[in-house]
């Protein structure tokens, strides 16, 4: 099922880093992440370029001034320092929103084009996707092979590393912020990859029953598209939830802790990314 919702974490992807080049040229990109899993025949590729240049419109017109109306809240909320928890824990709320809608739009079509897929090309879809597993599976071990103390150093730069790149140089107090949550943090890396099995042994599933009856297949594999949360394991949802509460805190901390170069920095990439969406919503 990763095929799948790559394409629509694409078209959400290339808004978020706000490239007018790469939105622009989001047909292509899509079809290079798509080769990687499966290789459309003429037709389907042309029933495919239809369903994607819809798509594209569709969120052109639909969703960027969604975007630019959240980037302004978020804006406005770090412009007057609140920015607490409870308005990232807002912010966040509203980004699961841009990623469902999106799930929601392009599952229907999804479902129907699956219909015109091989056999051939299912069972290559499928063993791309679990060799995509044993990749991550090996990831994972080599981080193991490591010792406690290294690994959370690394995470504890890796923090450091991506806060950098938002604000700009980080203070005594900001690192010491970090330092203090990142232990609390908990790895889902095996879990996810639980969590991608059983969402792709459910697709297998009802892949295998394509055949039998098409109106079922369609709904199922819908359904599936826009909630495969629903396939998470208790634990790894109950993790998720208490690492998602210590991100919020962190963050919130951090954001209190802004210097005013920080918060220009901050607040003038948010600007440039409303500006690129303003862009290429008035060239639609």
């Amino acid at each position: 099922m990763k095929i799948w919702f790559k394409v629509a974490f694409l078209i959400l992807l290339v808004t978020g880093c706000s490239s007018k080049l790469a939105y622009n040229n989001l047909d292509w990109l899509v079809y290079w992440y798509l080769d990687d899993y499966v290789e459309l025949n003429d037709a389907q590729e042309s029933l495919f370029d239809t369903h994607l240049q819809n798509w594209i419109s569709w969120h052109r017109t639909e969703e960027l001034s969604r975007y630019i109306t959240h980037l302004k809240s978020l804006r406005n909320d770090i412009e007057s320092g609140s920015l607490n928890e409870e308005r990232l824990q807002w912010h966040m709320n509203e980004a699961t929103q841009h990623w469902a809608r999106i799930r929601e739009e392009l599952s229907p079509e999804l479902a129907k084009f699956a219909l015109t897929l091989s056999d051939d090309q299912i069972v290559r879809m499928f063993a791309a996707l679990e060799n995509d597993n044993r990749e991550e599976e090996e990831k994972w071990q080599d981080k193991q092979d490591d010792s406690a103390e290294k690994r959370l150093a690394k995470r504890k730069e890796e923090f450091y590393d991506s806060f950098k790149q938002r604000i700009g140089r980080l203070t005594d107090e900001q690192k010491a912020i970090i330092d203090k949550y990142v232990t609390q943090f908990v790895s889902t890396h095996l879990h996810w990859i639980e969590y991608r099995r059983a969402v792709q042994s459910e697709a297998r599933r009802i892949f295998a029953t394509r055949n039998y009856s098409e109106d079922a297949f369609i709904a199922s594999l819908q359904a599936l598209m826009t909630d495969p949360d629903a396939y998470r394991s208790e634990e790894y949802t109950r993790v998720r939830q208490q690492n998602n509460q210590w991100y919020t805190q962190m963050a919130a901390e951090l954001a209190s802790s802004l210097t005013a170069k920080q918060k220009r920095k901050l607040i003038d990439e948010i600007s440039d990314i409303i500006s690129d969406l303003s862009e290429l919503l008035d060239d639609n």
